[in-house]
């Protein structure tokens, strides 16, 4: 049997009996045909089924490396790979092809996206004029209440949206705000006086203040949709010619990286964000540093030599 028709037997176990998505069987043929392919070049000759069950971990490095020499990323050519040991599975319950050298391969270590934050500048106008897309009075001081919780506090909008009117943090409270985050975890978070000033202008128009009531809320009365404030950031931003990745957790990043532009501890920013571990936290200081080599290659004189 060659290759190929080991590779269409394989899609057709796919669509047929793993009920696969018709795009997910598209993208592992691509991936295979690709690797088959490269074995053509590699080896002189079409492989055969023995030919697949035959290859070193040599031979599938020397793959790897020419998807990298063609410009793939490391997640496309982790992809590929996740295609080829897909096949070889199958290839060893159905068809009795093993190869243990595809299990000793590492797959290629994806890099974490640094986070995208948004200038002070940005940041400070959504909170200072959000409102004023909203319709109506009430939504208005609903939003500016909103958004300076999320860029004045870092909280994540699923957090500001859990808080209920008792929790409110209003002019005149003591104390830092209790925000419950990922798995129920509890931290504390200090409150600006211009984000508290700004709840409390919010609560004047609440529909039901009663302590057990859900801090903000939606035309209904009920618990704002977290939808409904990602939309009203979206109309801004494209109203107002902000970047797309203005998004309510684009504020949590810019609290964060803010403080750290500012000389904030890393071990504080971790307590603020409430991360679990303060390699989460570490992410920041890359973004730091990606700002400060942007700065360098833009003014040195010698940065293009």
């Amino acid at each position: 049997m060659s290759g190929e028709e080991a590779r269409r037997q394989f899609l057709e176990w796919l669509c047929g009996e793993r009920r696969a998505a018709r795009l997910t069987a598209a993208a592992y043929g691509a991936d295979l045909a690709e690797f088959l392919g490269f074995l053509i070049r590699h080896l002189g000759a079409a492989p055969s089924l023995a030919d697949l069950g035959g290859l070193r971990v040599a031979d599938f490095r020397a793959w790897l490396t020419e998807l990298a020499n063609i410009g793939n990323s490391d997640a496309t050519r982790a992809r590929h790979l996740a295609a080829v040991r897909s096949f070889y599975r199958f290839l060893a319950k159905r068809l009795g092809t093993e190869n243990a050298a595809v299990s000793l391969l590492r797959s290629p270590r994806l890099r974490r996206p640094l986070p995208r934050a948004l200038s002070a500048p940005a940041a400070c106008s959504i909170v200072a004029e959000i409102g004023e897309e909203a319709r109506t009075a009430a939504a208005a001081a609903r939003d500016t209440a909103l958004f300076a919780l999320l860029y004045g506090g870092g909280l994540r909008i699923g957090e500001a949206l859990g808080l209920t009117v008792g929790e409110a943090p209003l002019p005149g409270r003591e104390g830092m705000l209790l925000v419950r985050g990922k798995g129920g975890k509890e931290r504390m978070v200090p409150v600006l006086p211009a984000v508290r000033a700004a709840v409390a202008a919010w609560l004047v128009h609440h529909p039901d203040r009663r302590q057990a009531s859900p801090l903000f809320v939606g035309a209904r009365g009920k618990r704002l949709a977290a939808g409904v404030a990602q939309r009203a950031l979206r109309e801004f931003r494209r109203l107002h010619g902000l970047p797309e990745h203005a998004t309510p957790h684009a504020l949590r990043h810019s609290f964060a990286t803010h403080l750290l532009a500012e000389g904030a501890d890393l071990r504080a920013i971790q307590e603020l964000l409430g991360h679990a571990s303060l390699s989460t936290t570490q992410i920041y200081t890359a973004v730091d540093e990606a700002k400060l080599m942007a700065v360098w290659r833009a003014a040195h004189p010698r940065a293009a030599a």
